[in-house]
């Protein structure tokens, strides 16, 4: 493997609580290691692996950390470090995968900084983790699952994902690098009554507004908007040049509102108290 990293994104909630799992791979200098990121409403922590102990399945998404495993169909943790003790089981299903890839088109563009997959748009989350001593019981709860890989994130670039009742929606907006130039490139998924709207840069999407947490992004006579109205947010490594040598904030589980209309028909509008945000833009 060049130089670069691989990683996955698991989002599980019940009523008030959040959990987010994020197992991944990195490559320096032809070097191998590690990691497993977990995060809570409230910290968040960083363990640092072995590249040894990382082995994924190319067949389907399946990631063994050592003794921890996760998957399409299920989450199991047996972790036992100094600063994080978490173990339990989570069953995921069934899966909402999208159409086709997130990325249309750019997924054949060689050179690319970042490629992002979404492997499900939302999905029954039951069973239960301790981490640290506290439980989190999952009975009735929605998770999302998304990845990356590549060599850096985005210099500039926003994040955002929502599940709302049966519902859920994630957008990203991104400066993206490519040869000589640089573009702003979108890409996001609405699955909303059963049926996907999908906004991105290859189906012509544009955004209108981008600052203060806010971001809307106008295609054809869809309107799709949201701001990031509380944010919460815990300092989470992510890859730069394959290390994971970048600071950025996510806020897992933070306030914020969502719109998308259809010319002048509101489709919904809505303000949810546990989104998840990142916002990595100077303005």
């Amino acid at each position: 493997m060049r130089d670069g990293f691989f990683g996955c994104y698991f989002k599980c909630q019940d009523a008030d609580k959040t959990v987010a799992l994020i197992p991944a791979l990195h490559v320096t200098k032809g070097q191998k290691t590690s990691s497993l990121q977990v995060v809570t409403n409230d910290r968040a922590w960083n363990v640092p692996l072995p590249g040894y102990a990382f082995a994924k399945k190319k067949d389907r998404l399946h990631i063994a950390l050592g003794d921890n495993v996760f998957c399409a169909r299920y989450i199991r943790l047996n972790l036992h470090e100094k600063d994080l003790d978490a173990c339990g089981y989570l069953t995921f299903g069934p899966l909402t995968p999208l159409r086709y890839d997130i990325m249309g088109p750019f997924c054949l563009v060689p050179g690319m900084e970042c490629r992002h997959s979404v492997y499900s748009m939302g999905h029954m989350v039951r069973g239960s983790l301790v981490i640290n001593g506290e439980r989190y019981q999952f009975d009735h709860g929605r998770g999302y699952m998304e990845g990356d890989k590549g060599r850096s994130f985005p210099k500039e670039y926003l994040w955002t994902q929502c599940n709302f009742g049966a519902h859920s929606l994630m957008l990203a907006v991104a400066d993206i690098p490519l040869g000589p130039l640089r573009f702003t490139g979108i890409i996001g998924a609405v699955y909303w009554q059963g049926k996907e709207y999908r906004f991105a840069t290859y189906l012509g999407a544009k955004v209108e507004q981008l600052g203060g947490g806010q971001v809307v992004v106008r295609q054809g006579d869809f309107t799709l908007r949201a701001q990031m109205a509380k944010p919460t947010s815990h300092p989470l490594y992510a890859p730069k040049s394959g290390a994971m040598a970048r600071i950025i904030h996510e806020s897992p589980s933070c306030r914020a509102q969502y719109s998308l209309k259809q010319g002048k028909r509101t489709l919904f509008s809505f303000e949810s108290p546990c989104a998840s945000f990142e916002y990595e833009y100077s303005v």
